[in-house]
């Protein structure tokens, strides 16, 4: 299949999506936690520790791909909110994920992280879930793509940022 894999923050978004879409993009948000259960069982600690060599720069461990995901639970609850209470912004990431690189999720089991993960991700889907017509219907802008966004096209840029972590995550394992 090829080991080529698109920059995050040079990807670009066709935001806008339908309200219909919605049920199929939370879907894949509460799947994540298996998918990443079932790419990670049985991969030894070796593996999922080590730090590759990107550009002559240390990049995450497979661990701490799964622990940013955790770190980012956070900002996405905080955008929902923003979104049901009509802000103009979104909340702004820390672009240079400090969070992740400081949190020393190499420390923890994969268990823990991995459990971490699912709670966190649980109460994103709930969250989503309990919005009104007023919370998926709002925009806010989104900081650094400088587009209007809503609830679905953030369950949608959230389960894209999922993915793009698993495929990062399956080249590392490859």
């Amino acid at each position: 299949m090829g080991g080529v894999q698109r920059v995050w923050f040079e990807r670009a978004f066709e935001l806008g999506l339908p309200r219909s879409h919605a049920l199929e993009i939370v879907e894949r948000l509460r799947g994540t936690p298996a998918r990443l259960e079932e790419r990670l069982h049985g991969v030894g600690r070796d593996i999922l520790l080590r730090r590759p060599a990107v550009d002559g720069s240390a990049s995450w461990s497979i661990q701490e791909h799964v622990g940013h995901l955790v770190d980012l639970e956070a900002l996405w609850l905080a955008r929902v909110d923003d979104l049901a209470e009509g802000a103009d912004v979104l909340t702004e990431a820390d672009l240079e994920n400090r969070a992740t690189w400081d949190a020393g999720h190499n420390e923890r089991p994969l268990d823990d992280v991995l459990a971490s993960f699912r709670s966190h991700r649980a109460t994103l889907v709930s969250r989503l879930e309990s919005l009104g017509d007023d919370g998926w219907s709002s925009t806010s802008l989104h900081p650094r793509l400088r587009q209007p966004m809503s609830a679905v096209d953030l369950a949608f840029f959230v389960a894209e940022h999922d993915d793009h972590h698993l495929a990062t995550i399956g080249l590392l394992l490859a």
